[in-house]
């Protein structure tokens, strides 16, 4: 059982946690990269590129799809094309995507807790999508996503006090476990909605709490 009443704050990833979103973002991946010209292979490398980056932010892995997979040069131009087409197509899905259940009680239960949201997502897209689904208020300690990265982000609210110590990160990927770790943070891994193939070895072999989801990190509330 988890204690949630000890931490003074809650860390949440958005994708896969706070939304069902991580197979529409890779729908959006395979869809930027076939507007921009590339073709189905170039597309498919681009999106398992994101897979298994996890949460890593959506500008290293645009770098990556034009330096390696399409072998030309990064330019500003072309990266500003991709960000701005693979954020019209993300906001299109994300308006309409499932949001955890349980995620207001589990607010209602933790009152005095601090939330914050720390995504690999666009931070600009987070607050836009976060008030066109009416989830703002829920995190009174904010939203923040790249261009810094969750070990930047992290750190610097820490050193502001905004992440308050015991603290814990509840995460979906690879990089949410090693990135809150890094910070000082406990964590769980939430398994329901993950586009991390190799989640249950890792998290074994890490010796990490898991659970399905925001409902039944509520129902495992003591």
């Amino acid at each position: 059982m988890l204690n949630l009443e000890q931490y003074h704050t809650l860390v949440f990833d958005c994708d896969g946690v706070i939304l069902n979103s991580n197979h529409l973002k890779i729908e959006a991946y395979f869809a930027t990269a076939k507007n921009f010209g590339a073709n189905d292979q170039q597309a498919q490398a681009l999106v398992d590129y994101h897979i298994k980056l996890g949460g890593i932010s959506r500008f290293v892995k645009f770098e990556y799809f034009l330096q390696d997979i399409l072998q030309r040069p990064a330019t500003q131009k072309d990266v500003d094309f991709l960000l701005e087409d693979f954020g019209r197509e993300v906001r299109e899905r994300l308006s309409h995507c499932e949001i955890a259940p349980g995620l207001q009680a589990l607010r209602e239960k933790t009152a005095v807790s601090n939330w914050l949201v720390i995504s690999g997502g666009d931070q600009a897209e987070l607050h836009s999508i976060f008030a066109e689904r009416e989830l703002t208020a829920l995190f009174d300690g904010g939203i923040f996503g790249s261009p810094d990265n969750k070990d930047e982000i992290m750190a610097r609210e820490i050193s502001r006090d905004n992440i308050r110590q015991p603290a814990l990160f509840i995460g979906d990927s690879r990089y949410d476990h090693e990135s809150s770790s890094r910070a000082g943070l406990d964590f769980v891994f939430l398994h329901a909605w993950t586009d991390f193939p190799e989640w249950q070895s890792y998290c074994d072999s890490q010796r990490i709490t898991t659970l399905p989801d925001i409902q039944a990190l509520l129902n495992d509330v003591c």
